[in-house]
């Protein structure tokens, strides 16, 4: 595999990004973090952030609308794949520092990745499994 983004997303080595919190701090978004979860299956499809608008349009929508924290924009999920999030409910945890917002998929995917068999986008972003501290392995 060769560096960069497709290393981290497509390679059997262990990257793990273990400033993400802090590099969101330090560039003073704030933000708390979404897990993602099909309603019907219980799968956790992926992590992401709201800021309060992310969250308020996530309602008025009835569709996931997130924070990106790498372009420092507003992403309403699935407006250019089609790979769209239907909101079912929304919850917050007992400190209200982070939400869950379950949801049933429009398409089989999810994920920004694509299985290279199928070109197909994955249907969660936790296609692999770690097998020991530095390496993993894709889930079949």
């Amino acid at each position: 595999m060769s560096g960069g983004a497709n290393a981290v997303e497509e390679g059997l080595a262990v990257a793990l990004d273990f400033d993400k919190i802090g590099k969101i701090g330090r560039a003073g978004q704030q933000v708390v973090p979404v897990v993602l979860q099909d309603a019907d299956s219980g799968e956790v499809i992926f992590l992401g952030y709201a800021n309060e608008l992310a969250y308020r349009e996530t309602l008025a929508r009835r569709s996931a609308v997130l924070w990106s924290t790498s372009r420092n924009e507003l992403w309403h999920k699935g407006a250019s794949s089609g790979d769209v999030l239907h909101l079912v409910d929304v919850r917050v945890n007992c400190e209200q520092n982070s939400l869950l917002y379950r949801v049933r998929r429009a398409t089989g995917g999810a994920c920004h990745t694509k299985d290279p068999g199928t070109g197909q986008t994955r249907p969660g972003c936790y296609y692999r499994v770690v097998t020991s501290p530095d390496t993993l392995e894709f889930v079949v």
